[in-house]
Formats: structure tokens, sequence, C-alpha cells
């Protein structure tokens, strides 16, 4: 069954100074979640506005699943996850996530990066890790 087009105002598009698109943000109604596509190289600031963003979209829209989109990610972000840890969890929870499958970048740091963040909140929600975007999404919906 064919998915149903996305509302271009259910897209929110995040760029750098350079205009490079470094994050694209998706409310799936038809799937029941928010698709993240993180391109390229990511640092604190663009994390931070990124995740504020999720946490803006669930609260204008409650929504308990995360597909978080690595594939297109290159490099480390490390430095940003005891931000993510310590900042972004606590507030995402309180806007109503429950499911975070995370889809790997291909690159080593970017897998050791969201390796280091799994053990700091994997005891938060539920949260998942995938090496493709089919099996991700497949977990997303088999879930309530």
């Amino acid at each position: 069954m064919p998915t149903p087009p996305v509302n271009p105002a259910d897209t929110l598009t995040f760029r750098r100074a350079d205009g490079h698109v470094y994050l694209t943000a998706t409310r799936d109604r038809a799937n029941g979640w928010i698709h993240a596509l993180w391109t390229g190289i990511q640092t604190l600031e663009t994390i931070q506005t990124g995740g504020l963003a999720y946490i803006e979209m669930l609260k204008q829209e409650p929504c308990p699943k995360l597909l978080n989109d690595h594939r297109e990610l290159v490099g480390r972000f490390v430095d940003a996850n005891q931000w993510i840890a310590e900042v972004w969890t606590p507030r995402i929870m309180q806007a109503g996530l429950r499911y975070f499958a995370q889809v790997l970048a291909p690159g080593v740091f970017g897998q050791m990066s969201m390796q280091d963040l799994h053990l700091r909140i994997s005891d938060q929600f539920e949260i998942k890790m995938f090496d493709q975007l089919a099996d991700a999404e497949a977990w997303l919906n088999s879930l309530p």
C-alpha cells in the first residue's frame, strides 16, 4: 500500500550557514513517528538545534516514536552525548517519546558515538539500533 504524501508543513529542514542541510525532520503520520535524517558532519550546536526541534514537534502533536536516521551522517558526535543524556532525554520523554529506533551511520566514528550514547540513555526509554532503515521501520511498526 503506498504511503500518502507528506505535507510539507510536517517537514522541518535545518541548514548550516553555508547552506548545507544537516537535518530533515518529518512527521510521518501514516506510520506514527518522526523521521529525523541527519546529514554530514554534526556539531554540538546542530545537534542541540535539531534535538530541541524534536521536542517542539512532540509538544505540538505528541508522538511516541522517533526514527533517528544516521545513514548520511559523517564523523563523530560524542561531544554532544552528555547534553543529549542530561538535557534532551528528560525533555523528550516529558514530551512523550517512548521508542527510539536508531539507524547507524556507515562510518565507525558515528557508530562509536551512538554506542556511547546508547550506554547513557538506554535505561530511559526503549532504544534499538539498526544497520538498515527497513529493519528500524519494521520494529517501529510492530509497536503499539
